[in-house]
């Protein structure tokens, strides 16, 4: 956008030219733009957001979150398990100082109660905070994985002042939300919500947000992530504006409080930003539409109708979800992590041996050459 500044530069000196002989006394310097912030509430939690937060995942330099904090962006989000412990620390030093003007998420994978209770301990040492203001049970896409167990858990947590409210993370929100609302502990649901996923999920969606349960968008870009676009087989394909159009396409939907893009150097900060202030148009939707049909046959849309398909038991959504991680963000080692915690029996099924698949994709996924180049890259 050089040109365009030059441009706005040279439009200024030509209109301010007839007052060159005022005295320099009396000539003032304009005042810079506000910045170009918006704010929903989160649910029932009162807590007031910018609908463009900060997923800190992927990010290893921590100017990038200090400035963020700078620019108004107030909700980062983070979780214990991120680069092996690390990005809690990361945040903690990009964050110092900061505490009391932003709001701040993590997460845990525990499965009993002690193993959550030594998280949130550590989770709270690393972030150098005395309290967490949204604390997730991660990796929530069973409701058989939201235990009674847990939710004292959290809900002591609450009480002893350790945390301000209980959010539960999924990439499968119409298996959860019934258990959710049955718990009636949880108060933010933080999943994923795309362009490409579209409204296959709007039921559950309505549902929670009906309640006031607080929602906030993962994976908002899709396979449409300016810092990494797409990668397979060596082809690469990065559609100019596409991410901040899939941003955008996010924003429009006013259920969702916040969402959470990983950004991972200043340029992709500043697109994100713009997000806030620059409408979803026509542009825009022809855009993701042509992208959308572009990847069809290659992003998994999360749906989990193919669950259970496989006669041999391999875990379809999940591997897909996991290559998509590779393919799609550039992480490699994240993919093989959670491809490599698979049950050993789904773990070692090899499509190739298959003379046809027995899935099914309702959405277009070639699910049997997804499947191969996930158990050829990860096993």
């Amino acid at each position: 956008m050089k040109h365009e500044s030059s441009r706005r530069n040279f439009l200024a000196a030509g209109l301010a030219a007839p007052a060159a002989t005022i005295p320099l006394s009396q000539k003032t310097a304009p005042a810079p733009a506000a910045p170009a912030l918006s704010y929903r509430t989160l649910g029932k939690t009162g807590i007031k957001v910018t609908t463009v937060g900060f997923g800190c995942m992927v990010t290893s330099d921590a100017s990038v979150i200090e400035r963020a904090a700078e620019m108004g962006i107030n909700y980062f989000d983070t979780a214990r398990v991120y680069s092996r412990g690390n990005n809690e620390r990361m945040v903690a030093s990009a964050l110092k100082g900061r505490r009391q003007r932003v709001i701040l998420s993590t997460k845990s994978v525990a499965k009993t109660g002690a193993q959550a209770k030594e998280d949130l301990e550590t989770s709270l040492r690393e972030l150098g905070t005395d309290y967490i203001d949204i604390w997730y049970m991660h990796f929530r896409d069973d409701p058989a994985a939201i235990t009674d167990e847990l939710l004292r858990t959290w809900e002591d947590a609450k009480k002893e002042g350790k945390i301000r409210h209980i959010g539960v993370s999924t990439h499968n929100p119409t298996a959860i939300a019934d258990r959710v609302l049955e718990a009636g502990r949880i108060e933010v649901v933080l999943s994923v919500y795309n362009f490409a996923i579209g409204s296959q999920h709007d039921a559950a969606f309505d549902k929670l947000h009906k309640a006031g349960i607080g929602l906030v968008a993962m994976k908002v870009m899709a396979p449409a992530a300016r810092a990494f676009g797409f990668r397979s087989s060596g082809k690469h394909m990065e559609q100019p504006g596409g991410a901040l159009a899939a941003l955008k396409w996010v924003l429009k939907d006013p259920r969702f409080a916040t969402t959470i893009p990983s950004m991972t150097d200043m340029e992709q900060l500043e697109e994100n930003f713009r997000a806030m202030a620059e409408p979803f148009g026509p542009r825009d939707e022809k855009l993701l539409v042509a992208m959308n049909e572009e990847i069809r046959p290659l992003y998994c849309r999360m749906c989990y109708r193919c669950t259970g398909q496989c006669p041999k038991g391999a875990a379809v959504p999940e591997t897909l979800r996991y290559l998509s991680y590779a393919d799609f963000y550039g992480q490699f080692a994240l993919g093989r992590e959670h491809f490599l915690a698979l049950p050993e029996e789904a773990r070692n099924v090899r499509c190739r041996d298959c003379a046809a698949c027995a899935v099914r994709c309702p959405n277009g996924v070639r699910v049997a050459e997804r499947m191969i180049r996930a158990q050829e890259l990860f096993a």
